[in-house]
């Protein structure tokens, strides 16, 4: 059977053209450890920019879920697109899964192209990253925005019914589908309207190029987020924080947007976005857009009217967020 012309292929050769029209040039760092990283990192740094680091989730690279925000962001901050681990061009030897491990290497590789302080926005299994970065380098990280990203999940919550799906394989199944119909069943999950009758040659192209590869080591990063998760053990983050949230989520129940703001308490605000799924960033690009210049190009995202107290002091189809 003849295959479809790689749309999925085409459109990840115009956003690599996109990224570096804009400004960004593709890095590839070795971090010595038998670690490699690639990240979009600025052709010129401009040090009266703020830096401004994006980090991607589960599915397509980096440059599918950020592309339409470089737009707002270029003119104002110096940004930063890595590739996590076992994503893009981004790969480890080393057997850590956590997203603990995640939040150092994309740290140690912020230090290595001399970002002290920076704000950051996290999608999905990136806000976890992110989150992870603000606990363990509160000096480095000044304002956090984190999307649909279930950090305040637990280990029981799987068991009690909070999510549309029944156990780890299940989930892991849906989040790195091998054929169309699972990607199929990805979208439903991602997006409130979702596409309809996508040519299962597309879909295959897609599984191809973004689907295939470390799906082994996915599995384990996914593991290794609910393995003896519990809110305790969760450290409270002291950023002004951003929470958004698509109202129908059904990846990660918009439940957990609220137990993470009240986790964070009094710095952070949560935002839910109406008639939008876990993909808010693509299904109401506007809306998501004007939150996040709004919080980060502005003072303050606390409930309170005073100033924050902490001083920190150092450190195409719609498949592109999951």
């Amino acid at each position: 059977m003849a295959r479809c012309l790689s749309f999925t292929g085409s459109a990840d050769w115009l956003y690599r053209n996109f990224f570096s029209y804009s400004g960004l040039r593709s890095v590839t760092t070795d971090l010595e450890d038998g670690t490699i990283m690639h990240c979009w990192a600025p052709k010129t740094v401009k040090p009266t920019k703020p830096n401004l680091l994006l980090v991607h989730g589960f599915g397509a690279n980096a440059m599918w879920q950020y592309g339409d925000l470089l737009r707002h962001f270029m003119p104002r901050f110096n940004i930063y697109v890595p590739d996590l681990l076992f994503f893009g061009d981004s790969t480890t030897k080393r057997p850590e899964r956590t997203e603990a491990f995640q939040a150092q290497c994309v740290m140690r590789l912020m230090e290595m192209y001399g970002v002290q302080k920076m704000s950051l926005v996290g999608i999905s299994y990136g806000g976890f990253v992110g989150y992870s970065m603000a606990a363990q380098f509160p000096q480095a990280v000044e304002k956090v925005v984190l999307c649909c990203t279930g950090v305040c999940l637990e280990e029981k919550d799987m068991m009690n019914g909070l999510f549309h799906v029944a156990d780890l394989d299940e989930a892991a199944s849906i989040l790195m589908p091998q054929t169309p119909d699972k990607l199929r069943e990805l979208m439903e999950f991602a997006f409130v309207k979702p596409v309809k009758a996508v040519p299962s040659c597309f879909l295959s192209d897609y599984i191809d190029v973004f689907c295939s590869d470390h799906v082994k080591q996915k599995k384990e990063l996914i593991q290794a987020i609910l393995n003896d998760r519990k809110i305790c053990n969760i450290p409270k983050i002291t950023q002004s924080t951003l929470i958004i949230w698509g109202e129908q989520d059904k990846i990660f129940p918009v439940e957990l947007g609220h137990r993470l703001e009240m986790h964070i308490g009094e710095n952070a605000r949560l935002v839910v976005i109406k008639n939008a799924g876990h993909a808010v960033n693509i299904e109401k690009p506007k809306e998501f857009s004007k939150q996040l210049k709004s919080f980060l190009h502005g003072s303050s995202v606390s409930h309170s009217s005073q100033p924050q107290q902490t001083k920190y002091q150092l450190t195409t189809f719609n498949f592109r967020h999951r």
